[in-house]
């Protein structure tokens, strides 16, 4: 119970202030479960068998019971006072349905009074009208998804003040443009207005836009708003513009629940323990994998006869655009790697079959019945806003009424069939359109975009979990990397790697052009050199930039602006030899911490050398690079642009004795 408030009322009779049946007195709770929050309300003398608490459930065609007495029936007549609000009786606004008992009666209380108790997820919630100051008793009245309006609940006892700063801290709530009195309910998942729209609103506003829902703002461009950013965090008296060092941090954590990265509290001190990760070895690319090649390495029946070798391949060049289409189903796990040629026809017409019987579903609902699931609508309304601004500039998505964009409204939309809990979150259609553009197929497209969103699930959930983690791991990652990189951004404010969320959330393809994005998640998908390898082209891309951060002496705000304005000018080459240099330099290192190695998925054997025996101790068996390049014969493409075999590259990258 994170709320709780006695002597909440609700006045279940009209025009009779003064009538003591009139009023049920009852307490009010905020109750936080395992996986949401609810707020109940019953009267004082209810016992707590939970099976008379009415329940409004978490579909959108929920509805809420009561019952009702005769008694309770009051006659709705012209001689109620003009300055009675409508919601104070909501027997006159609320059509009740009875629920049936065993006995066959209407539950009572022993005097005859009815029960007037219900429970409600905050997941269902619409809105909270509030009565204005000075207007009487302090009053609120909750309003459900499916636009069932609940009793009204009069404080007799205080103000609702305490729990709408209570609600607050578990749903984001905004007034309403067209009453004051009403407070909206905007989630995570919404996008009631466009981005755009933010830059009307004063600079206090706009950062708790970002604060409460990050995904609509992450996704917009950022470089717009740092201005607005900064501003809301200084005081407004010029004399006093340094904010507190702690305040940031304060705000960050707000945003994403949970998220602990160790922040110095002396940025004049840093840790003494360092770990020395040796220099970074020299990594080359090579070109990408030929259609002559993928055919070498299938059998007559069409089996991949090495799948490791033909990853090895990917992760060290791509594919080759005519290949995409075929190999993507293999690496986003659509077709199994040790299927045949004839066992995945017959998985593509099964697949085909089930896609189209979900298609129908939401084909199928009329605009009747649309006007009754909130939740399908809110989808809908979310996926054409989006995929009206995905890749126009793409010549398989611009112009109107463009056949793509029609296919990746249509998927999205089958999507929310599929996974209805989850449904369309912003941001979803940057990760279908690469993929939709290579497959240039409705249910190819689809089922290898389910397979994508397996991996990609947890950033999208309401708890953010996944984004809370990736950020964590990050920190752990760049500070094992760089140590006085990371005490510089928490010096300004900047140590928990908020910059990076959009960068996590759709895989940096925001970040990349169109064709460098299909690279960069085509070498990823084969999940070499290590787990979380996009964990360390973060860490790359932040190191490429360091000197210019620290050197310039970039702020919060600069530091904020300089690492959007990289958007589409990131070399991705560069980076993926910089990122898989990470790679080798930390799965090579002995005292790898144990938090790096559960990261990256390293099996760590804690090797210290206990005698000095001038072997070189290279060859210890690492789920490592030493093995990327084995059974490589092929030429590779070196940072110079010189040709090296395979061999000659993976005899360089050696370390020297401990």
């Amino acid at each position: 119970v994170v709320y709780e408030q006695e002597g909440v009322f609700i006045h279940s009779s009209c025009g009779k202030n003064d009538d003591q049946d009139s009023l049920i007195a009852g307490i009010l709770r905020v109750i936080e479960k395992e996986n949401e929050v609810v707020v109940d309300w019953r009267p004082l003398d209810e016992t707590l068998d939970t099976s008379n608490i009415l329940c409004a459930g978490k579909d959108s065609s929920s509805v809420v019971e009561w019952t009702q007495s005769p008694k309770e029936k009051c006659s709705q007549g012209a001689d109620r006072p003009s300055s009675y609000e409508a919601e104070w009786d909501m027997v006159t606004t609320v059509s009740f349905k009875k629920k049936p008992h065993a006995n066959g009666d209407a539950a009572t209380h022993a005097n005859g009074e009815s029960k007037w108790s219900f429970l409600f997820s905050l997941t269902d919630l619409k809105s909270i009208k509030q009565n204005k100051e000075g207007m009487g008793w302090s009053y609120l009245v909750f309003c459900l998804k499916d636009d069932v309006k609940l009793p009204a609940l009069h404080f007799h006892h205080g103000d609702s003040k305490p729990l709408i700063k209570c609600l607050e801290k578990h749903i984001a709530l905004s007034e309403s443009p067209h009453d004051e009195r009403v407070l909206l309910v905007k989630t995570q998942k919404s996008l009631s207005q466009s981005f755009e729209n933010l830059f009307d609103e004063p600079s206090y506003g706009l950062l708790q836009k970002w604060k409460r829902d990050p995904y609509v703002v992450t996704m917009g461009k950022f470089s717009k708003v740092t201005n607005y950013i900064v501003g809301s965090l200084r005081s407004s008296d010029q004399s006093n513009q340094r904010r507190p060092p702690s305040e940031m941090a304060d705000f960050l954590n707000d945003t994403i629940p949970g998220l602990k990265i160790n922040q110095q509290e002396e940025p004049g001190f840093e840790v003494i323990t360092r770990i020395d990760l040796g220099k970074q070895p020299e990594v080359s690319r090579r070109e990408p994998v030929s259609a002559e090649e993928w055919a070498k390495n299938m059998d007559s029946e069409g089996r991949i006869l090495d799948v490791d070798y033909i990853k090895r391949l990917i992760f060290k060049g791509g594919l080759c655009h005519t290949l995409r289409k075929e190999a993507w189903k293999f690496l986003l796990g659509y077709f199994p790697w040790n299927s045949t040629k004839e066992e995945r026809a017959s998985l593509q017409k099964r697949k085909t079959d089930e896609y189209f019987r979900m298609k129908l579903q939401w084909k199928s609902v009329s605009e009747e019945q649309e006007k009754r699931n909130s939740r399908l609508r809110d989808y809908r309304s979310l996926i054409e806003k989006d995929v009206n601004r995905t890749d126009r500039t793409n010549k398989f998505y611009e112009g109107e009424d463009n056949p793509g964009l029609i296919l990746l409204h249509d998927i999205l939309m089958t999507y929310c069939m599929y996974d209805f809990d989850l449904g369309y979150v912003q941001g979803m259609s940057d990760l279908l359109s690469p993929v939709l553009y290579v497959m240039e197929n409705e249910v190819d497209a689809f089922w290898c975009f389910v397979s994508y969103m397996d991996q990609m699930h947890q950033n999208f959930e309401e708890q953010m979990q996944g984004m809370k983690t990736q950020l964590i791991q990050l920190s752990h990652l760049l500070r094992l990397l760089d140590s006085g990189f990371c005490s510089y951004l928490e010096s300004q404010d900047s140590g928990y790697l908020y910059f990076c969320f959009r960068w996590l959330l759709i895989r940096f393809k925001r970040e990349f052009s169109f064709q460098d994005i299909l690279r960069l998640w085509e070498v990823m998908w084969t999940e070499l050199p290590c787990q979380n390898f996009h964990l360390l082209l973060c860490c790359a891309i932040l190191e490429s930039e360091k000197q210019q951060i620290m050197d310039k002496h970039y702020g919060f705000n600069e530091i904020l602006k300089h690492i959007n304005e990289l958007s589409m000018k990131i070399d991705v080459e560069y980076i993926l030899c910089k990122a898989e240099a990470i790679s080798m330099q930390m799965m090579n290192c002995k005292e790898l911490p144990q938090t790096v190695s559960e990261i990256l998925g390293i099996e760590n054997s804690s090797v210290t050398p206990d005698s000095d025996t001038g072997e070189d101790e290279s060859g210890a068996e690492l789920s490592c690079p030493t093995s990327l390049y084995q059974s490589l014969s092929t030429p590779v493409i070196a940072a110079n642009g010189t040709r090296d075999s395979a061999q000659q590259m993976a005899g360089t990258q050696s370390l020297a004795p401990a």
